[in-house]
């Protein structure tokens, strides 16, 4: 009687579980699964959820089998880019590495987890994967676009420097994004060289940046939270009220969620 109770305690304090995948990464001659701990510590810290790690370099054969363990999806960024082959072009950035192991995996990812309604965030590359999973394409030079500015790091700042807020985003007025952040506009950190160009099926843009450039998107069409950022609103995400806000949002969707389909 005990241990029932003991497990019927456990099952009422389940918390919601967040699917992320890891990405390659190659060190002294060893092939690595790596995902970085600023993407996971908002999971644990704001959305208090529980993050279980796939990994990708075996294909997507298992991609069910992991959502069934699910209640919600979050796609990081990287260092890596997206094969461009995968959105028909060829690719302009050569001396940039790419990880098609993993955009192989996250894009059917995508796909299963929007067909079962599941929420899912997708940050930086990861809103890129979306868009790509949707059809669309990316912009592999934005800061080669006429009138956009250079949204990549400064490679010789220190890692605070590279995450500091560089330039303003602008929330699309009467948005549900809008309403979420209650501001209208905000800073963000800027550390990416490629964008969106053409959005996949479904998306809309949720928020630009000061020069035009899409830096949210979201799906009006899907009832459940649907969002990706291009910023890295992970980084010291707890002192930063518009990352908690996102976070805090994506958690309690991931919590409905669950209760809604494990009950």
């Amino acid at each position: 009687m005990q241990n029932a109770s003991m497990r019927a305690g456990n099952a009422a304090k389940r918390k919601p579980v967040i699917l992320m995948s890891m990405g390659s990464q190659a060190r002294s001659g060893h092939d690595y699964q790596v995902m970085t701990k600023k993407y996971i510590n908002p999971i644990i810290q704001i959305a208090d959820c529980v993050p279980i790690l796939v990994p990708t370099a075996y294909g997507p054969i298992n991609i069910d089998q992991y959502l069934d363990m699910a209640d919600g999806v979050y796609i990081t960024g990287a260092a890596t880019n997206i094969d461009p082959s995968l959105y028909g072009q060829e690719n302009k950035t050569p001396e940039k590495p790419m990880d098609r192991t993993r955009d192989l995996f996250d894009i059917p990812l995508i796909l299963a987890a929007l067909e079962r309604g599941m929420p899912l965030f997708g940050v930086c590359r990861g809103m890129q994967e979306l868009n790509v999973a949707l059809g669309g394409d990316l912009h592999q030079k934005v800061y080669t676009l006429p009138g956009v500015n250079d949204h990549r790091e400064n490679p010789e700042a220190d890692v605070p420097g590279q995450y500091a807020d560089v330039h303003e985003v602008c929330p699309v007025p009467g948005s549900w994004y809008a309403e979420l952040m209650q501001v209208e506009s905000f800073k963000v950190n800027s550390l990416h060289g490629q964008g969106l160009n053409k959005l996949g099926a479904g998306l809309e843009p949720a928020a630009y940046s000061d020069d035009g450039l899409v830096e949210v998107v979201h799906m009006p069409g899907r009832k459940v939270f649907t969002l990706g950022v291009q910023w890295h609103p992970e980084w010291r995400a707890t002192e930063n009220p518009n990352s908690v806000r996102m976070f805090k949002a994506f958690g309690q969707a991931c919590a409905e969620w669950a209760e809604a389909n494990r009950t």
